[in-house]
């Protein structure tokens, strides 16, 4: 699906573009009688279908072990169902748990491609590298609320760390392309199948780095999954600052033909962290997105705030197009 509309430049000074946070915030919050989230709910990603908002979070109850949960909204701001359970555990060797402390399966993003719902994460034990993980389940087995996950696979390398992964919602001349982070940098990579057989990791080329002076100099990673508009692919992405170590989320503009050319890149940041919840939590000062959806005109960007609670901002999908469009080189 394409979004957005052609896009005619304007000549006249505008302010920078900025989301909204919703007033009901923080939507999901940990609930203490659920042992698998009593702890900390956070770094959603979200995806529309049939005329909902289905939202796949991270959750840690005392254990500290990341599985994901489940919530729905109809208008994309309250949520009107959440499940007690998680849909999501770890299951492989590479997500069990090897020492005490962190470990699990974390951050998802979520992709439809035919059929099919994909779904890549972040595999950690407590120990060695973080690696990216693969997995997907039938659109009507997801929505019927029938976890029938297929087995999860690793896709990045064993010796190195490799987070912040998704698979764009269709193939790219020919091939499935995947963004992921190594280091404190967003990478491109195209495989020509999903099989990622013995010794086919994720590689790939650099698409962005850090900026030094920026609010973006230390680290950048994708959020969700990329949207496809008329006039590029829409990458929001987060930032972390090493002047005052903040996590805030930025946007981009991706050649449709060739998403490794960067075809244009808003200066500010669109969210950044400033109210309570999003200064006060496990991870302080932290906005940090999995996954948005456009309904309509709204563009709405689901966030964990300090690693504690989830939240929901929204803007003019049509503004932000234009405000990258001026951005244009």
């Amino acid at each position: 699906m394409i979004y957005g509309k052609s896009i005619k430049r304007k000549r006249k000074k505008q302010g920078p573009y900025r989301l909204k946070k919703f007033k009901g915030n923080p939507i999901i919050e940990p609930i203490s009688g659920h042992h698998w989230e009593s702890k900390y709910t956070k770094n959603p990603t979200a995806i529309y279908e049939k005329g909902k908002v289905h939202i796949i979070y991270r959750a840690m109850g005392e254990e500290e072990t990341s599985v994901f949960g489940y919530a729905s909204s109809k208008d994309g701001f309250h949520i009107d169902e959440r499940l007690n359970e998680p849909i999501y555990v770890p299951r492989e060797v590479f997500e069990q748990k090897a020492q005490p402390g962190f470990s699990g399966c974390e951050d998802p993003r979520i992709t439809k491609i035919e059929n099919k719902f994909y779904v890549c994460y972040t595999a950690f034990t407590g120990q060695g590298p973080w690696r990216v993980v693969l997995t997907s389940i039938n659109v009507e087995d997801f929505l019927n609320k029938k976890w029938n996950w297929d087995k999860p696979k690793i896709i990045s390398y064993p010796e190195r760390s490799d987070k912040n992964s998704c698979l764009i919602p269709e193939k790219i001349k020919g091939k499935y392309a995947f963004f992921h982070r190594i280091g404190g940098c967003i990478w491109l990579d195209f495989v020509d199948d999903l099989k990622f057989a013995k010794g086919r990791y994720l590689g790939g080329k650099i698409l962005l780095c850090p900026i030094p002076g920026r609010w973006d100099s230390k680290k950048v990673g994708i959020a969700g999954i990329p949207i496809k508009t008329k006039i590029g692919w829409l990458l929001i992405y987060h930032g972390l600052s090493d002047n005052d170590d903040k996590y805030r989320l930025g946007a981009m503009l991706l050649d449709l033909k060739n998403p490794g050319v960067l075809v244009s890149k808003l200066d500010e940041p669109i969210l950044e962290p400033m109210e309570n919840y999003e200064s006060s939590g496990l991870r302080p000062n932290t906005v940090f997105s999995c996954g948005s959806v456009v309904i309509g005109d709204k563009l709405l960007v689901y966030y964990g705030a300090a690693d504690q609670v989830i939240g929901v901002a929204s803007g003019s999908f049509s503004k932000l197009l234009e405000a990258l469009e001026r951005e244009k080189k």
